[in-house]
């Protein structure tokens, strides 16, 4: 189960089980991946979706913006837009 908390505009905490981490998503990188249509909390718990499929939680950096996913992963933009 992934639960996202806003804590401000550009910054979420998410729980991953046990697991907690801090996320950044600042309102430009939320516009180009999904043009306002989903939430930036709908946006992040997606994020994480498509992170878990690809590594366990264990592997997740415990703080990190959401901009670095496609540094790792590629097909991340393309992805996440289909969704």
């Amino acid at each position: 189960m992934i639960k996202v908390e806003k804590k401000n505009q550009q910054e979420f905490t998410v729980k991953v089980e046990e697991k907690e981490y801090n996320v950044g998503l600042d309102d430009e990188y939320w516009q180009d991946l999904t043009g306002g249509k989903i939430t930036k909390e709908e946006l992040i718990e997606k994020s994480f979706k498509f992170l878990l499929e690809r590594e366990p939680k264990e592997s997740i950096l415990p703080r990190f913006n959401l901009r670095i996913i496609n540094q790792y992963f590629t097909e991340f933009k393309e992805e996440i837009r289909k969704l």
